[in-house]
């Protein structure tokens, strides 16, 4: 590649040229990504365990159980919540592109025991004002810190986790990659270097 061939160059250059020592790594391929933080079942049960406040409680469940963005979360509509079909539907997204999310039975229960729907946006605030960004990442934070995590927990963390658990489940990967809205395959694919299914398997082998 043509990182590689600077790379080899410069390399060459102090080297044979310069006579002095080139102790630079290779960068990183291209799409080498930093692997997601990921929680387990018990790590996201835990947030919601410590979160009494209702709807900062909701604003994590519909995190972990739907996989949204945060983008998403802050103007999803009770409107797009259809209970007889147990489907969100997400107009509001990356790329303008709409999709359609499963309701998950633990969030559809939750939202009915609390009375919760209503009409027009789910979090807003007693003024009717829209939640912005941070007040949901400090709800998370908040969550995190109160249940003793020692991970970086962010909105978006929900999300990895969700799509995580989801194949260690055995979902297809293209069905998780239409449940988070990725245009490329390869950008849903990562989840595959941090989910337990295969490796537990290998584990067994010892």
């Amino acid at each position: 590649s043509t990182m590689r061939s600077i790379y080899f160059a410069l390399k060459f250059f102090h080297e044979q040229v310069l006579h002095q020592k080139f102790d630079q790594e290779l960068p990183l391929a291209k799409g080498s990504a930093k692997l997601p933080a990921v929680l387990n079942k018990e790590e996201v049960n835990s947030l919601f365990d410590v979160t009494y406040n209702i709807k900062h409680r909701l604003a994590l469940m519909l995190l972990y159980y739907s996989g949204m963005r945060l983008h998403e979360l802050i103007n999803i509509k009770w409107e797009d919540f259809d209970f007889q079909r147990n489907l969100i539907h997400l107009k509001v997204t990356k790329g303008e592109k709409e999709r359609v999310v499963f309701l998950h039975d633990n969030l559809k229960k939750f939202i009915q025991d609390f009375h919760l729907q209503t009409e027009g946006l789910v979090f807003h605030s007693n003024l009717g004002k829209k939640y912005n960004q941070r007040s949901v990442q400090a709800v998370v934070r908040l969550a995190a810190r109160k249940a003793g995590l020692k991970k970086k927990v962010t909105p978006h963390t929900l999300r990895h986790s969700f799509a995580t658990h989801l194949l260690e489940g055995g979902a297809d990967i293209r069905s998780i990659q239409a449940m988070l809205g990725h245009k490329n395959l390869q950008t849903t694919q990562i989840y595959t270097h941090v989910a337990n299914k295969d490796m537990s398997k290998l584990s067994g082998l010892l």
